[in-house]
């Protein structure tokens, strides 16, 4: 297993309710979390095959909150 963390746009626990239907079809329900508390608004994902670019190209949002920076 591996961990990728990405920066995030996600600010609170609103955001995360938001995103949690489209990150649990896509990442799996148990295999992410995002630290708010963190000022990157860190997403780590927890995986055995997808790389970074095949987490933020699964999601339709990605450009809703993932800062590219």
């Amino acid at each position: 297993m591996k961990t990728i963390e990405l920066k995030t746009n996600i600010m609170c626990g609103s955001c995360i309710a938001n995103v949690t239907p489209t990150l649990n079809e896509a990442i799996g329900e148990s295999n992410w979390k995002v630290d708010t508390q963190n000022p990157n608004k860190v997403l780590s994902v927890t995986t055995e095959s997808l790389s970074e670019a095949d987490v933020i190209s699964q999601n339709t949002f990605a450009d809703t909150f993932f800062c590219y920076s």
